[in-house]
């Protein structure tokens, strides 16, 4: 008895893990980032509607004071969700409102000399929400505090796959839209070189007719 309990234990630990190997939850990472002199280095991550996206970025090195940067992010559509100039550091906030391609772009302000170094911690989804917030209103801690984030992994992996859905979904449609348009241009085509056919062997007999050749 104990040791199918303990088989089935495994197997549901074995399936969850799993789970989360195939479908990877977003971790909050810091990423390093060196800024040219000149030009714009950005990081762009592909994120679905309703979600909300938190951010810190704070510029580093031997001297970060003399080293500004010219932040900007930017949605799939391409408005302005954040624009800082002079920064040293600061941190950006917004729930998207459209799925697609979020960026955020850093280059040197003019005034700065030589390169600079920039940290940005990305935090999308269930990564972004404040659980000690939620532990403290809800009086909620240790296994149930777990138990609340693994509800809301499972709630982010759902709202994935439909979204993965949904994107099938339009390209499948494009893809047989598409396909009905080919079939149209070759039917068009194909319809037009016989025609142009025809009238080639008419215009030669008509020629070679009044050339008394036929």
């Amino acid at each position: 008895m104990a040791r199918g309990t303990m088989q089935t234990t495994l197997l549901s630990l074995l399936c969850f893990a799993a789970l989360f190997y195939v479908l990877p939850l977003p971790l909050a990472e810091a990423l390093w980032m060196t800024i040219p002199t000149s030009g714009t280095k950005c990081v762009s991550e592909v994120i679905q509607s309703n979600v909300v996206v938190l951010a810190d970025y704070y510029v580093t090195g031997h001297d970060p004071q003399h080293h500004t940067v010219l932040v900007k992010v930017t949605s799939p559509y391409g408005n302005s969700l954040h624009h800082n100039e002079n920064a040293t550091q600061g941190q950006f906030a917004f729930t998207t409102a459209e799925s697609g391609n979020y960026f955020a772009c850093f280059s040197m302000d003019n005034n700065s000399q030589g390169e600079a170094v920039v940290s940005l911690e990305w935090k999308t989804g269930i990564s972004a929400k404040d659980w000690e917030s939620v532990a403290r209103k809800e009086k909620i801690e240790g296994v149930e505090l777990e138990l609340r984030k693994l509800e809301g992994a499972v709630g982010a992996i759902h709202g994935y796959l439909i979204y993965l859905k949904d994107k099938e979904a339009q390209m499948r449609e494009v893809s047989e839209r598409t396909n009905g348009r080919v079939a149209w241009f070759s039917i068009m085509s194909l319809s037009i070189c016989i025609l142009v056919s025809i009238l080639q062997v008419w215009y030669l007999k008509r020629y070679f007719q009044k050339k008394k050749l036929i």
